[in-house]
């Protein structure tokens, strides 16, 4: 937790939450040293695991030593891009989860209704029909709640720092109307769509037909353990877990894809001094401003 979660950390953040000079350079050390403190973290419960093997419990032992590490990487790891989605705007968290629940919803009603040819074998229910049914939904369902929740600003917004309360900032070209024209003998002239409901395309693309093999992990998981639902919070459907199971792969997919296709690869003047800032003490920041006011003014007078 503190190496993952610590990754968000930053010393600007902390900076909104405290103004106590002594606490702030405890944190900001703390910060700086983060990989190292946790790696030997880390190395200390490995020496601890070994000091403790006993025999006739090496195998008990080791498999527990293994399921740590599966529940780590399958549950927390995946859970940690949801944070880091929500950082980059609650757009991005609320559009990929808001996906998954329609497919599974669609799911459900076209394969009650319409569903005849069996889909896997690990999960019998699941047919060819929903299956299909639900990915057309699904995709036009993306391009449609794009739109809605792009019209609210404190979606847009990323979170910049610890504070609460509603944000407000400029949405970006993403979130922008671009008007199309239509058909001349339709009675709108012209149609108003974000840029962002493009990507909400693909968005719903991979909730439709990647997205669900998370699910069907899940029933392999319970199969091979003879049980039905991990839960039983909402009768007849199991419990929130059950619910969950394509969500961990849909936020990690949503956050790689915001990095690789959303994020601008030209950073503006403001992210790149706050990704330096970022970094430094109040001090070696107020350093930094002096260098820069001196070298500015060294080229303002060789200029002259």
């Amino acid at each position: 937790m503190l190496f993952v979660y610590g990754r968000i950390l930053s010393h600007w953040l902390v900076n909104t939450v405290t103004s106590d000079k002594i606490f702030y350079r405890l944190v900001s050390r703390l910060i700086k040293y983060q990989m190292v403190i946790c790696y030997f973290l880390y190395m200390a419960g490995v020496m601890w695991f070994i000091l403790t093997l006993k025999k006739k419990m090496y195998k008990y032992q080791f498999g527990q030593f293994a399921w740590t590490h599966m529940i780590l990487i399958v549950v927390f790891t995946q859970s940690a891009f949801t944070v880091a989605n929500i950082f980059e705007g609650i757009f991005w968290f609320l559009l990929p989860a808001s996906l998954i629940a329609v497919n599974v919803v669609a799911a459900y009603f076209f394969g009650f209704f319409f569903g005849k040819t069996p889909l896997i074998k690990i999960s019998p229910k699941k047919t060819w029909e929903g299956f299909i049914g639900a990915s057309v939904a699904t995709t036009i369902s993306a391009f449609l709640l794009a739109n809605i929740y792009g019209s609210f600003q404190w979606l847009t917004c990323p979170r910049k720092d610890l504070s609460t309360g509603w944000l407000s900032c400029d949405p970006g070209p993403l979130f922008k109307p671009e008007y199309y024209p239509l058909l001349p003998w339709l009675p709108w002239t012209e149609i108003a769509i974000l840029p962002v409901q493009w990507h909400a395309l693909l968005l719903g693309l991979f909730a439709s037909i990647i997205a669900p093999f998370g699910g069907f992990f899940a029933s392999g998981f319970k199969r091979a353990f003879k049980i039905k639902d991990f839960g039983d919070s909402i009768p007849g459907h199991g419990g929130l877990t059950d619910r969950m199971d394509c969500q961990m792969v849909m936020a990690v997919f949503a956050y790689i894809y915001h990095q690789s296709f959303v994020v601008p690869q030209d950073y503006p003047v403001e992210t790149i001094l706050s990704e330096i800032l970022s970094s430094l003490t109040l001090e070696e920041q107020q350093i930094l401003y002096t260098k820069l006011g001196q070298i500015l003014q060294e080229r303002v007078l060789g200029r002259d």
